[in-house]
C-alpha cells in the first residue's frame, strides 16, 4: 500500500468543508494530520488534509472510511489500513498500521483542526 493512502487515512482523520458554526458534531472540521513511520518501508512521514462533516472521514482523492465519535475516539481504514487514537478539543493522536508492497509498516499519526 502506497504511504500516501496511508497518510490521507491516518491522518483519515479529520477535515471538512463546513464552517464550524455549522459542525453536526464535536469534531467536525478541517484537520491537518501528520503521520510518521516507526517500523516498515513505508515512506517516513506525510501529510494530508482531512474533513470530518456528522462524525465521518473522509479525504478528497482516497477510499476513507472512519468516524469519531462524540467523545473524539477515531476509528479509520483504508484500503487495509488502520488507524485509532484519540481527539481532545483541537488536536489529537494515535496510531496505525498498514502494510507496503507487502510489508507491515506501523507509526503514529497527529491531527491539529485548522
Amino acid at each position: 500500500m502506497r504511504f500516501a493512502r496511508i497518510a490521507a487515512f491516518c491522518a483519515a482523520s479529520v477535515i471538512t468543508l463546513a464552517a464550524p458554526a455549522l459542525a453536526q458534531t464535536p469534531y467536525d472540521g478541517n484537520w491537518q494530520v501528520t503521520i510518521v513511520t516507526k517500523t516498515g518501508s513505508c515512506e517516513p512521514s506525510a501529510s494530508s488534509m482531512l474533513t470530518v462533516a456528522d462524525g465521518k472521514i473522509t479525504a478528497p482523492g482516497a477510499n476513507v472510511s472512519g468516524t469519531i465519535g462524540s467523545g473524539g475516539l477515531v476509528k479509520v481504514s483504508i484500503n487495509g489500513a488502520y488507524a485509532n487514537g484519540q481527539l481532545n478539543g483541537n488536536a489529537g493522536s494515535g496510531k496505525w498500521n498498514g502494510a507496503s508492497a507487502g510489508i507491515p509498516c506501523s507509526g503514529r499519526w497527529e491531527a491539529s483542526r485548522q
